[in-house]
């Protein structure tokens, strides 16, 4: 008996110094946030640094030295997980990129964002994984199988344009700022959902009814993630809407949207699908609608709140790379050759320079043919700081060559560990390098970048950002297009002539008698009296 108690006693106590061990790097971990959001404020105006950049510093000098107090045993306080990524940080800052997106900048760039996006990560993808196939089995690497050599293509064609849009200004270039933010979303849910489908295949057997059915189910999961999302969101739009709970309870809105877009990832991920995309879409589609059947309040509390879990979130990424960069157990693999892991973190970079520009400049060219206006078509400084936007690699690359490349955040392959360390290599490099040189190169490239402004139509109505009026002008208009009158195409040649003006124009119809008398949004006037819906159609009438 007294031995029983001992051990009871014994499990108590280590349970209770676990319990304490996580209360502490929790500590630790809220204050580096702090910290980050503290200096990334005092060094905003500075020319190189970004907040990006702060906390992946702090991150990789806090790693320091927690590896120096533990006397070189551990490096961080919290082992990078694919699955705390992909389940708790990535779906906030997704959706708020689609509840803040300017829609009709989004769309009328479409088919070059798709383009960029779809097939450049597919072209990225190929060049990557071929230059890596190549390289890697005359530096013998280890044992990679060609499921590995594709996997390193799709990790490493995933980008992180945070740096780049976070000196980019959405209003003094729309069209640019619209392409790589687009590209960007989409590009994440490309490189993801191409990661999936390769480690779904087996591909040591390669034939064309393979590769038909590999791109069948790639287009079935592009297609189905969106629907999905768009469904989410109109289903939470339909219910706000109906049941009007804000009369009531503006927590209950707020909750209730909250947990509407996160369900839509959990969906999604539940059924094998993009969560990325699915979030995306549903961000966009409760911003159209959901946004507007919500109390005044309700708009401003999502408003902020959206915004700064996002923010939170990055940060918290950045700074999470940054602190497992040092991780002790994957150096020991390659310490013996150091030269290997260097000479595949440069082979890497190599390809992701070449990748990128091999289809940047060459879409470019093909979107600008489709152009007739001088202003809407990409000029040569434009494609450049497209290309230069891509060569960062984050926290996507990350998560998904720990998912390939190791077990729980372990590996004993030496192969496995070099493939860590160079992702960690060049994640550091670009974010860090590319991420310092950015500012420089877009006031070198764009000197006066209010005069871009000109490149798409002025967007009276577009959202400007959280800081600035949150009410009425915060959402897209859908009077965006008025005082430019848009002729009804009398031809087919007309139709083809004008494809963006003729598909707003059909879109706003339908929407105005279909969607808005079922879903709600701006505009339209709810058989609830008094409710947001009727307040805002009268402001805007």
């Amino acid at each position: 008996m007294a031995i029983e108690m001992s051990s009871i006693v014994s499990k108590l106590s280590m349970l209770s110094t676990s319990d304490h061990a996580s209360v502490v790097s929790m500590n630790l971990f809220v204050a580096l946030l702090c910290a980050c959001i503290v200096l990334g404020h005092l060094l905003e105006e500075n020319r190189w640094m970004n907040e990006s950049i702060t906390a992946l510093l702090i991150g990789i000098c806090t790693g320091v030295v927690i590896l120096l107090f533990s006397g070189g045993k551990s490096s961080h306080i919290l082992v990078f997980s694919e699955d705390l990524f992909f389940i708790y940080l990535l779906p906030p800052i997704i959706f708020n990129a689609g509840f803040q997106v300017k829609k009709k900048q989004f769309f009328v760039n479409f088919m070059t964002i798709t383009s960029f996006g779809a097939i450049g990560t597919l072209i990225s993808c190929v060049i990557i994984t071929t230059g890596a196939t190549f390289a890697f089995k005359r530096m013998d690497i280890g044992p990679l199988e060609i499921g590995d050599y594709l996997a390193i293509g799709a990790i490493f064609a995933a980008t992180d344009s945070v740096c780049t849009l976070q000196v980019l200004n959405q209003d003094e270039t729309p069209l640019l700022y619209s392409l790589v933010f687009g590209e960007g979303v989409v590009n994440d849910a490309t490189s993801v959902v191409l990661f999936n489908a390769i480690q779904s295949f087996d591909l040591n057997q390669l034939n064309p009814s393979i590769a038909l059915h590999f791109l069948g189910n790639f287009l079935y999961l592009f297609v189905a993630s969106t629907l999905l999302g768009v469904v989410t969101g109109l289903l939470s739009a339909y219910v706000i809407k109906k049941l009007y709970i804000g009369r009531h309870s503006t927590d209950r809105e707020v909750a209730l949207m909250m947990l509407m877009a996160y369900l839509s990832y959990m969906l999604a991920e539940l059924t094998y699908l993009s969560g990325i995309l699915t979030v995306f879409f549903c961000g966009i589609v409760m911003s159209h609608y959901t946004w507007h059947n919500v109390t005044q309040s309700s708009r401003i509390t999502t408003k902020h709140s959206f915004a700064t879990l996002s923010f939170v979130a990055e940060i918290f990424i950045f700074l999470y790379v940054g602190m497992d960069a040092l991780d002790i157990e994957k150096w020991k693999f390659v310490s013996d050759s150091p030269g290997t892991s260097i000479a595949a973190s440069s082979v890497l970079l190599g390809l992701i320079l070449l990748g990128r520009a091999a289809f940047v400049f060459p879409l470019s060219f093909l979107s600008n043919l489709t152009k007739k206006s001088q202003h809407q078509k990409i000029s040569f400084r434009q494609q450049v700081i497209i290309w230069w936007a891509g060569l960062m690699r984050g926290a996507v690359s990350m998560a998904l060559a720990y998912n390939q490349f190791t077990m729980s955040g372990h590996t004993q392959l030496r192969s496995n560990a070099i493939m860590i360390t160079s992702t960690i290599t060049v994640v550091l490099f670009s974010t860090v390098v590319f991420g310092l040189l950015t500012k420089p190169l877009i006031r070198l490239l764009l000197p006066h970048p209010k005069i871009t402004s000109s490149m798409t139509t002025t967007e009276s109505t577009t959202p400007k950002s959280f800081i600035v009026p949150l009410l009425g002008d915060s959402r897209d208009s859908e009077a965006d297009l008025e005082g430019h009158e848009i002729h009804r195409p009398n031809s087919l040649r007309a139709l083809l002539s004008t494809p963006t003006h003729t598909v707003h124009r059909l879109w706003r119809k339908f929407d105005d008698s279909f969607m808005r008398p079922v879903f709600g949004g701006r505009g339209f006037v709810p058989v609830e009296p008094g409710s947001p819906s009727e307040r805002n159609g009268n402001q805007w009438g």
